[in-house]
C-alpha cells in the first residue's frame, strides 16, 4: 500500500476530533442496515473465483461491526478497515484481520490510485465537513468501474416529515455537540449534513459516479411499536429511515 497525493479534505476541527475520539460516542449503527448493505455488496462483487480476491475498503470502519457483518458474505475477498480514530481502530482490530489508520483529509488515504475494487462508506457522509473532497478521494482509490456502497440517514424519513409539520427538529439532525435540543432522542452523534434520496443521488452522480440502485433500511432507534411501519417504509427508499446507495466509479 502506498500513499498518493489527492485533493485535501480539511481535517476535522479540534473540537470535532476530540468528539469522535471520545469512547462514549457511538461508532456503530444498527445490524439491519449493515446486513442489507453487505448483501448489496456481495451481489455486486460475486464470489471470489477465477478473478481472485477483490479488495474492499471499509472507510470510516468505526469499531469494525459493519465489516465484520459483511465478512461472512465476502469470503475469499480482502476486507480492510480504515479509520482515523485510534480508539475506533483499537476496537476494530478485535473484529478484523486488517485495520489501518487513514484520513479522507490531509494527505489522503494510504492506498494507491485504482487499488480498491469496492468501498464501504457506512454512516460517514453525514459527519463530514467537506463531503465533496471525500468522494473525490474515494473515487481516486477505486478502480474504474469499482463499487461504492454508501449509507446515510434520510432527512425525509417518514417520521421526519411529520415532525417538521409539527415544528419539531428532525431525527438525525444536530444543533449541538454537547446535548440534544428540539428533537426526539437523547444521544448526540455529531451529524453535520443530512440528505434526501434525491439529493444523495444527485450529489454522488456529480462526484463522478454512476448510481446503480438506491434502497432503504430501517433505523434501530425507532420505538419498538413503530418498527413494523419503519420496515414497511423501506419499500419506498425516499421514505425509509436509512438510504443505501450502490454506485460505480464512472
Amino acid at each position: 500500500m502506498t500513499t498518493t497525493a489527492s485533493p485535501a479534505t480539511p481535517s476535522p476541527p479540534p473540537g470535532l476530533r476530540d468528539f469522535y475520539e471520545n469512547p462514549a460516542v457511538p461508532v456503530a449503527s444498527g445490524p439491519s442496515r449493515s446486513l442489507r448493505q453487505a448483501r448489496m455488496l456481495a451481489r455486486a462483487l460475486g464470489p471470489a473465483g477465477a478473478s481472485g480476491p477483490r479488495t474492499v475498503l471499509d472507510i470510516g470502519c468505526g469499531d469494525g461491526t459493519a465489516a465484520a457483518t459483511a465478512a461472512p458474505l465476502l469470503r475469499g475477498h480482502r476486507l480492510i478497515g480504515v479509520d482515523w480514530s485510534q480508539d475506533a481502530l483499537t476496537r476494530a482490530r478485535t473484529r478484523l484481520p486488517y485495520a489501518v489508520r487513514g484520513e479522507l483529509g490531509a494527505g489522503g488515504l494510504p492506498f494507491a490510485s485504482g487499488s480498491a475494487d469496492a468501498v464501504l462508506f457506512s454512516e460517514v457522509l453525514e459527519h463530514l465537513v467537506d463531503p465533496d473532497a471525500a468522494l473525490e478521494e474515494i473515487r481516486r482509490v477505486l478502480r474504474p468501474g469499482g463499487h461504492l456502497m454508501l449509507s446515510t440517514p434520510n432527512l425525509a424519513a417518514w417520521y421526519n416529515r411529520a415532525l417538521l409539520l409539527a415544528g419539531v427538529q428532525p431525527v438525525f439532525s444536530e444543533v449541538s455537540l454537547r446535548s440534544v435540543h428540539g428533537r426526539p432522542g437523547a444521544e448526540v452523534v455529531g451529524h453535520l449534513r443530512l440528505y434526501t434520496a434525491r439529493a444523495l443521488r444527485e450529489f454522488v452522480a456529480a462526484s463522478g459516479f454512476t448510481v446503480v440502485t438506491l434502497e432503504g433500511a430501517p433505523f434501530h432507534g425507532v420505538p419498538r411499536v413503530l418498527r413494523p411501519l419503519d420496515r414497511l417504509a423501506c419499500g419506498a427508499p425516499s421514505l425509509a429511515s436509512i438510504l443505501l446507495l450502490h454506485a460505480r466509479r464512472a
